[in-house]
């Protein structure tokens, strides 16, 4: 149990490491927006973490222009919209679904619909097969079977 209370510390604390609090804003607002950006872009450096908790001197960078930008009166789509034309919709953690990204955003759903009428298909074609097959043994094969099975 201390263990992973000890893992768990640790695991948390590189998280708490990664938000400088000279970073902060003054404006509890702003900061809301700010740390809400933060969680909604990846970081380039790490691909996995966003922005919020990666240590990468990108990141770091990457929070301080969000901030700047918002300070200087943007929206959080026109935040996103800058970064978004500089490394592409790669830095969203959760692209978007307009656009080009639809097909990507369909693709799941239709290759599910895809495969279930596929083996709906096989399923189905297995069933006509197995009732147009031979019914059963004929009369003399049934008696040798008797036959077979007597002794």
């Amino acid at each position: 149990m201390i263990r992973l209370a000890i893992a768990l510390w640790f695991a948390l604390s590189s998280v708490a490491l990664a938000f400088d609090p000279s970073e902060m804003l003054d404006d509890s607002a702003l900061e809301a927006r700010a740390r809400g950006l933060d969680h909604a872009m990846r970081c380039v450096v790490c691909q996995s973490e966003s922005v919020a908790s990666s240590n990468a001197q990108w990141a770091i960078d990457a929070r301080r222009v969000i901030r700047e930008q918002i300070v200087a009166g943007l929206t959080d789509t026109q935040v996103e919209d800058f970064f978004v034309e500089r490394y592409g919709e790669f830095v969203l953690m959760a692209p978007r679904t307009g656009g080009s990204n639809w097909l990507l955003w369909a693709a799941g759903p239709l290759m599910f619909l895809l495969a279930a009428g596929a083996g709906f298909g096989y399923l189905r074609g297995r069933a006509t097969e197995t009732a147009t097959a031979d019914p059963g043994l004929s009369a003399e094969e049934s008696k040798r079977l008797a036959e077979i099975l007597k002794d």
